[in-house]
């Protein structure tokens, strides 16, 4: 990447994207976003895909443009798949991937990727401390579930249809 941007003149010195914390923390996020994207994509398009093709035709025809077909058309078709899949994401929101930490892993931004995953794997598993990471994965399942139940019963109040 530094390359491509030395190319084409944005940058004269290479950004410390692995080395610096605020560098490193955005690749983790971006790469996280990428690792999610395809499933998210998928069911995005199949929420799309199940809106009737008539809507948009009479929208036309009534003169509406695109922003206001995909306002009054497309979004509220797929409301409750967008729901859904929030209330899913704050299911996972304390969840921490140890794989990518242990991959973007370097001393340089050690203490600053420090998360659950990684507290679980070296004084858990690493030290045979089972209870010790049982116990924190329980609490890390717990705060979701309840973050699960807590959107689920924002998202009924709000008229939808939730999960449960």
């Amino acid at each position: 990447m530094n390359i491509l941007l030395e190319k084409w003149g944005l940058i004269q010195d290479g950004i410390p994207f692995l080395t610096d914390k605020w560098h490193w923390a955005a690749v983790y996020l971006l790469v996280a976003v990428w690792q999610s994207m395809g499933w998210g994509t998928i069911l995005y398009l199949a929420a799309i895909s199940s809106i009737s093709g008539e809507l948009y035709e009479a929208a036309m025809i009534d003169g509406a443009n695109r922003w206001q077909r995909m306002w009054h058309i497309t979004l509220p078709g797929m409301r409750s798949t967008i729901v859904t899949l929030l209330i899913l994401s704050l299911g996972r929101i304390m969840g921490s991937n140890l794989e990518r930490l242990t991959a973007f892993d370097n001393a340089l931004v050690r203490d600053f990727q420090y998360q659950l995953a990684i507290y679980v794997y070296q004084f858990g598993l690493k030290s045979q401390h089972f209870s010790l990471a049982t116990a924190a994965n329980l609490f890390q399942s717990t705060i979701g579930l309840i973050l699960v139940l807590i959107s689920d019963r924002i998202a009924k109040a709000l008229g939808e249809n939730g999960l449960l």
